[in-house]
């Protein structure tokens, strides 16, 4: 789910003691790996039919490396299939990887069914396209192709992403390895309903680009019957699933709510079925922050070779690694590779996992590359800061590391919060605010919220996740929780790291599925299904628990952590209709007392 393709990302490799549990920047190895250099052309064959077992006829382009008069070179080499529902056909919505085609692999790039030229009704990740992806491995695998050595790599970015982790699932024993750059995992949680309200901020945009693009796409294919075919399927696909699924979600129909239609749609279900080599390219400000992280923890859990970087970057800024090369991190094509010789090709390189640390990420408060052994591992501490004092909109409360103290604070119903905030730049993908103050200072949005301060004398460096428990009273049925975790400079300005949502009805917590560190709970998982929404009590305080995605950044002495709370999260989140009807006019409050201990868990370097 992309606006613009990668050209090139970031490659990440250890900046310091590789013997360190959480090394620091600024030790460059003594002998760096170097790329071998560009030995072939590129050459194109467009439109090259495919045909799946149901008799759907799918459009591939072919970018093979050629020789010096501009012909297909000869011999067999390693295939790169990227699947995109973006079109082929159109450069700039295109994966191409050039770069490596010019170092000995063809690449296969492939509209997805009911998308771009490819006939057939695209539904997103549903059944038949997921079977989709084994024919095509087999395909281009096949001896038949008289370009391919049998071994396949996947590669793209975003949706182009999110279909390697399927298709890795399904295990294709030509499958040798995958490079997905910013991946989801849970499809519901990650972007289409954070916290249980519908993202009107980014899906209605995408449906609208897949859906545009698809109606374009069979009048270039070059194919005039095949053509004709692909565009009324496409139209049929568009009534069927692109504008039935967001009336469902908006009318609180069962698109609504988490269930079957969602976990189909979900890497995460399944990951523990992937056994190939996998890079996983993330960003603290994408779309899909928060199961980045858990799909390389999952992986590295199965003994799984993995890597796992995390950039300062939204959705559109991690596709394409902005701002890189820098500080010695060069660019993800080098990284490519790098791990595809390796893993695909089996050129021997002992230096890999030296050089390439288990978790590369960009601390957000020093603006340094920072590198880990783990994820959620030995070198993280939790601590529990407790809210004290009164908060009133632009005067903030208090945290402290213990217990909270007395007070209730009411959180204003304003639709005009998040407006001016980096959520609305987030959640459109960069589209909203990039490189505005909206984006790089929360102090004006903070004016609306009910705010608490910690102040921090010492450095204190956030990394992983973040649980809010709070207490929350309300005067009607239902309302939302929206959360925003801030680093507050001396001057006052609030550059805002992550963020959690919550539906106060879909409060239900499954406590198996929820994540720990020791004892601390730090990723709540909530059903969010029909059957577990209940309704708020009238003026009652019950327990809340808001997951606040994962983020990275050192807090420097003299600094606030500020958690900010909101009712409203504009224009990302939206209510579906009863949810609406129950929550319009609602005035909740945070209790924070003896009785009802509100406070924020964060993940911490110890």
């Amino acid at each position: 789910m992309r606006f613009r393709p990668a050209v090139a990302a970031v490659t990440l490799f250890a900046l310091g003691c590789a013997s360190a549990a959480y090394a620091t920047p600024g030790h460059q190895p003594a002998k760096q790996w170097q790329p071998r250099p560009a030995t072939y052309g590129v050459v194109n064959q467009n439109n090259v039919p495919i045909t799946m077992s149901d008799g759907t006829v799918l459009l591939a382009d072919l970018h093979l490396p050629a020789t010096t008069d501009g012909k297909p070179a000869p011999g067999r080499f390693p295939v790169i299939l990227t699947q995109t529902p973006y079109s082929k056909s159109v450069d700039a919505l295109s994966y191409r990887a050039d770069y490596l085609v010019q170092r000995g692999y063809v690449q296969v790039t492939v509209d997805v069914r009911g998308t771009g030229s490819s006939q057939g009704q695209w539904d997103s990740f549903g059944p038949k396209e997921q079977a989709d992806s084994m024919a095509l491995v087999a395909w281009a695998a096949s001896h038949a192709r008289p370009w391919s050595d049998g071994r396949i790599a996947t590669l793209g970015e975003s949706y182009l992403a999110i279909n390697q982790l399927f298709t890795a699932e399904q295990r294709p024993r030509a499958l040798k390895a995958a490079f997905p750059i910013v991946p989801n995992g849970d499809a519901y949680r990650d972007v289409v309903a954070s916290g249980g309200q519908v993202d009107v901020g980014f899906i209605p945009l995408w449906l609208g680009l897949v859906t545009s693009i698809g109606l374009v796409g069979p009048a270039i294919s070059g194919d005039p019957q095949g053509g004709f075919k692909a565009f009324t399927d496409h139209v049929a696909g568009a009534a069927n699933f692109q504008a039935q699924t967001v009336a469902s979600s908006l009318s609180g129909g069962e698109n609504a709510y988490d269930g079957p239609f969602y976990a189909q749609r979900s890497p995460l279900v399944n990951i523990d079925k992937i056994q190939v080599p996998t890079f996983v390219v993330g960003g603290w400000h994408d779309l899909f922050q928060r199961s980045e992280p858990l799909i390389y923890k999952r992986l590295r859990a199965n003994h799984v070779p993995t890597r796992l970087l995390m950039g300062p970057w939204t959705h559109t800024q991690g596709s394409t690694g902005a701002g890189l090369p820098a500080q010695g991190v060069p660019d993800l094509n080098t990284l490519a590779l790098r791990w595809f010789d390796h893993y695909v090709r089996g050129v021997a390189d002992r230096g890999l996992d030296k050089d390439i640390a288990p978790v590369t990420w960009y601390d957000l408060g020093t603006d340094k590359w920072r590198t880990a052994k783990d994820w959620m591992g030995g070198g993280v501490r939790t601590a529990n800061l407790g809210l004290t004092g009164a908060a009133l909109p632009g005067q903030p409360g208090g945290m402290v590391q213990g217990k909270a103290s007395g007070g209730s604070d009411a959180v204003l119903p304003l639709p005009s919060q998040g407006l001016c905030s980096r959520s609305a730049t987030q959640w459109t993908a960069g589209a909203a605010w990039s490189g505005t103050p909206c984006e790089s200072n929360a102090r004006a949005d903070d004016l609306q919220a009910t705010s608490y301060d910690l102040s921090v004398t010492k450095p204190m460096t956030l990394y992983g996740p973040v649980n809010a428990h709070l207490w929350v009273s309300t005067t009607r049925a239902d309302g939302m929780l929206a959360l925003r975790l801030e680093d507050v400079a001396p001057d006052g300005t609030a550059n805002a790291l992550t963020g959690g949502w919550q539906v106060l009805s879909l409060r239900a917590l499954d406590a198996k599925k929820s994540l720990r560190l020791g004892d601390a709970l730090v990723v709540p998982w909530h059903p969010f299904t029909k059957a577990s929404q209940q309704d708020m009590p009238t003026s009652t305080a019950v327990p809340i628990d808001v997951e606040v995605f994962p983020t990275g950044a050192t807090i420097a002495a003299g600094h606030h952590l500020r958690l900010s709370i909101e009712a409203f999260d504009t224009p990302h989140l939206a209510a579906p209709a009863p949810q609406l009807a129950n929550s319009v006019g609602d005035v909740m409050s945070v209790v924070h007392d003896a009785a009802h201990p509100s406070y924020l868990t964060v993940s911490l370097l110890r």
